[in-house]
C-alpha cells in the first residue's frame, strides 16, 4: 500500500472505533478482514498511527478544531512521525487513495497546533476524569499524564527456573534486548517506532524454551512484592492468564505450594501450557468448576494471598491508549465494588501472620488507597506495612532498584509505579500483615 492508502485506512479505523467504541484491535481486525491486500507492513504502519492518535488525540482534536480523525490523523504524522507540513499535504492530496487535499487552513493548524492550557487536553486525558488524576498526582498531573501518552518499551522477565539471567540475556541479543534497570532477572526492549513491527519475541527459540516471559517491568516489581516465599504456601486469587503465576513460582523457585485461581475458568486456560512451558512444578490450578471444595479448604492456611483485582486498566493507557477512550464512571464504580469483594474474600485465606498482597494496573486512588482504607476499617486484625521492604526481601532488586522505587511510596507504605519515575506501566502495590 501507498502512504496515502495507509492514511486513508487509518481514518476509517478511528471513525469506526469513534462510532462504535470497541477496542482499537477489534476496529482493526474488522477493517483488516475486508483489506485482503494489506500485507504486515502495511498493518504495522497502520496500527501505530491508530494509537499514537489516540496517545494525543485529545490535543490533537482540540489543536485542529473541526477537522475530527481525519486531520488528527494528518496532524500526528506532523507531530509525532516528523514529516513536514509539505510532505503531509502531499500525501494527502495524492489520487485516488488519499484522504483528500489540505486547505490553507488546515495546512496552519498541522503546523501550529498550538497548546491548549487545559490539563486533560495539554496531556491527553478524558476530562471525565480530571478529578481521579489531580487526586492521584496533584501538581506532577501533567508530568504524569504526558508519561502515559508515550510509547512503551517491550519488557521481559528473565526465568531462572528454566536459566540463568546471564544465558538468557545473550539469547535475547537478537532482539535487542539489554538488562532491565532495578530488577535483575528483568530485560528491556527499547520502543520500536511507530511504523515498524515489534520485535517477534514469542517466535526466538528462548522464548519456546521457557526462559523468558513478556512482562511489564512494573508487574514483575508487584509480583516482587510476596517477598521471600520460597517454601511458602501462596494463592494467586485473580491469576487470569497466569502472568504473576509464573513470576510467583520462579521467586519461589519450585518449593513451597502455589495455587492459582480466578472466578472465569477461561482466564486460566492458557495457564496450562505456560506454566508446562516455563518449568513451574509446584502449581496448582484451582479451577472455580470443578474445584471449589478445594479453595475452601485453604482457608486460613495461606503465607501469602496475591490479588491482582479487577480494575479500570488506567495504568496501561500507554499500551492500550483506545481504553482511556472507552472508560466510563459507571465502569470505575463496578470496578470499585469488585475491588472491595475480592479483598473481602481474599481474608479468608490469609493464616495469622501471614499476607495480603494488593496490586491494580490502576493510579486511581478510588480503586487503591479508598479500598484499602475501607477494607482496614472492617478488618481490624489486617495492618498494612511497608511494600518496598518486602520488595527488597526477594533479593532481586538491583542496587539502584530500592532508591528508585522509593519515589514511589505512598504516605500508606503503598507503592505507586508510573511511566515518569520507572519507566514502567501504572501500578499500585501494597502489602497488608494479619496479626497474629
Amino acid at each position: 500500500m501507498k502512504e496515502s492508502g495507509r492514511v486513508t485506512a487509518v481514518i476509517a479505523i478511528l471513525e469506526d472505533f469513534e462510532r462504535r467504541r470497541v477496542p482499537l484491535k477489534t476496529a482493526i481486525a474488522d477493517w483488516a478482514r475486508n483489506s485482503r491486500f494489506a500485507g504486515a507492513k502495511d498493518r504495522a504502519w497502520i496500527s501505530g498511527l491508530c494509537l499514537d492518535v489516540l496517545r494525543k488525540r485529545r490535543s490533537l482534536v482540540a489543536a485542529t478544531g473541526d477537522g475530527g480523525v481525519r486531520l488528527a490523523a494528518l496532524a500526528a504524522l506532523h507531530s509525532m512521525w516528523g514529516k513536514s507540513v509539505d510532505d503531509v499535504a502531499t500525501l494527502a492530496a495524492e489520487e485516488p487513495h488519499g484522504p483528500g487535499a489540505l486547505t490553507d487552513d488546515e495546512k496552519r493548524l498541522i503546523a501550529e497546533q498550538p497548546k491548549d492550557p487545559n490539563l486533560s487536553i495539554c496531556a491527553d486525558f478524558p476530562e471525565l476524569f480530571e478529578d481521579c488524576v489531580v487526586r492521584a498526582f496533584g501538581d506532577r498531573a501533567a508530568e504524569e499524564m504526558l508519561a502515559f501518552a508515550a510509547r512503551a518499551d517491550i519488557d521481559l522477565r528473565l526465568n531462572t527456573l528454566q536459566t540463568s539471567t546471564e544465558k538468557a540475556l545473550g539469547a535475547l541479543v537478537t532482539v535487542g534486548a539489554v538488562a532491565a534497570p532495578f530488577v535483575t532477572t528483568a530485560a528491556r526492549i527499547s520502543a520500536p517506532a511507530s511504523s515498524d513491527r515489534a520485535p517477534a519475541v514469542t517466535i526466538i527459540p528462548a522464548y519456546n524454551k521457557g526462559w523468558v516471559e513478556i512482562q511489564d517491568l512494573g508487574s514483575q516489581i508487584a509480583a516482587l512484592a510476596a517477598g521471600d516465599v520460597k517454601g511458602a504456601q501462596v494463592l494467586d486469587l485473580c491469576a487470569g492468564g497466569g502472568g504473576k503465576s509464573l513470576a510467583l513460582a520462579a521467586l519461589m523457585g519450585n518449593k513451597g505450594q502455589l495455587y492459582a485461581y480466578d472466578n472465569d475458568a477461561r482466564r486460566l486456560q492458557p495457564l496450562y501450557e505456560r506454566a508446562r512451558r516455563a518449568g513451574v512444578r509446584n502449581l496448582q490450578i484451582v479451577n472455580p468448576v470443578t474445584d471449589k471444595m478445594a479453595l475452601d479448604a485453604l482457608a486460613g492456611k495461606m503465607d501469602v494471598v496475591f490479588i491482582d483485582a479487577p480494575c479500570t486498566g488506567s495504568g496501561t493507557w500507554r499500551r492500550h491508549p483506545d481504553a482511556k477512550w472507552r472508560l466510563t464512571r459507571d465502569q470505575l464504580v463496578r470496578r470499585m465494588a469488585e475491588q472491595d469483594a475480592v479483598l473481602g474474600e481474599a481474608a479468608r485465606f490469609v493464616k495469622p501472620g501471614g499476607r495480603a498482597v494488593y496490586v491494580t494496573c490502576s493510579f486511581f486512588v478510588e480503586e487503591n488507597e479508598d479500598r484499602l482504607s475501607g477494607f482496614l476499617a472492617a478488618n481490624q486484625d489486617f495492618v498494612s506495612i511497608r511494600a518496598i521492604d518486602q520488595i527488597a526481601a526477594s533479593g532481586l532488586l538491583t542496587e539502584d532498584g530500592r532508591a528508585a522505587i522509593a519515589q514511589c511510596e505512598t504516605p500508606f507504605g503503598a507503592l505507586r509505579l508510573t511511566p515518569a519515575r520507572l519507566g514502567t506501566d501504572g501500578f499500585f502495590v501494597a502489602v497488608l500483615e494479619r496479626k497474629r
